[in-house]
């Protein structure tokens, strides 16, 4: 269509040609391709002149109409992709939607007013491409594809807590082995857990969750306020229930095997990205590369 255009508005297969960048023989092929794919004629030739037929005539006035269309679409589309505006779609873990996140949030659209967020808080894995999200936080538990770009932003302790009016009536463990005379809360990450501590002498393995199995980590936290039994939960989800004396902390003797927990930041991938994603990605990654203390669900603040 735009080679047919351009031919028409200059009346010259040639000077077309040098305008578009084609040679004289790839723009007389491309019209002769045209009017074959609709079986009729659109020019008339000669050696001194082309005239447009009737039908050829209906044709231009059309294909100007579309490519117009088209050229402000895919205007629009480039404009919109450089603006920092629109709502971004972000999937956050529960541990950094309850603590980080929102603070995160608040700093970034002090200064970029136009983005809003739609969020989605997940324990489990979740299909960041199937869900259609821009941006995930992620912990290490629910890394589900190694489709994603991921740049790891800070780590986290998990910490064995209860209710005081729970730990009075059934009184605290000694030791892990202790747990199995008690009421577990587990947030479950759809695969069969198995809590563990250690020391300097031995390695100690709990079945998780006899008394509450949950998807949300926030649950747990809720029942063991409800002074349903002990939980495992990542330190920030519960860091101002230790401070005010909600829950307790209990076998602070013992270290949770397997290390610090991290959450990274996932997307789909480097190219092509839109400079809303870009822009927020690269902001959240220097909040907590900037900060003095990269540990910390808060570092943010």
């Amino acid at each position: 269509m735009r080679v047919f255009i351009r031919v028409v508005d200059l009346a010259s297969f040639g000077v077309a040609a040098k305008q578009l960048g084609m040679s004289a023989a790839a723009v007389t092929r491309s019209i002769s391709m045209l009017e074959a794919h609709l079986n009729v004629r659109l020019l008339n030739r000669s050696t001194r002149c082309i005239t447009v037929t009737d039908e050829g005539h209906a044709y231009l006035v059309a294909s100007k109409a579309i490519v117009d269309q088209l050229d402000e679409m895919e205007s629009n589309l480039v404009r919109s992709s450089r603006e920092l505006s629109g709502t971004l779609r972000l999937a956050a873990s529960t541990p950094f939607a309850h603590s980080g996140l929102a603070q995160l949030l608040a700093i970034y659209r002090g200064t970029n007013p136009r983005i809003t967020f739609d969020v989605t808080t997940c324990d489990a894995p979740i299909d960041m491409i199937e869900g259609g999200f821009h941006v995930g936080f992620m912990t290490d538990r629910a890394m589900q594809s190694s489709r994603l770009v991921s740049r790891q932003l800070m780590e986290f302790a998990e910490i064995a807590v209860a209710s005081p009016a729970y730990l009075a009536k059934h009184g605290a463990p000694v030791n892990p082995s202790a747990l199995n005379t008690h009421s577990l809360l587990s947030a479950s990450d759809g695969a069969a857990r198995m809590w563990e501590f250690s020391d300097r002498h031995d390695t100690y393995r709990v079945p998780a969750g006899g008394a509450l199995h949950a998807s949300s980590s926030a649950t747990i936290r809720a029942a063991a306020l409800a002074d349903m039994g002990i939980a495992l939960l990542p330190a920030p989800l519960v860091e101002n229930d230790l401070v005010e004396g909600r829950l307790l902390p209990i076998l602070g003797q013992y270290t949770v095997s397997g290390g610090p927990r991290s959450v990274s930041i996932v997307y789909t991938g480097r190219n092509f990205l839109s400079a809303k994603v870009r822009h927020f990605i690269d902001f959240a990654v220097g909040q907590y590369r900037t900060s003095e203390d990269a540990g910390s669900l808060r570092a943010v603040a």
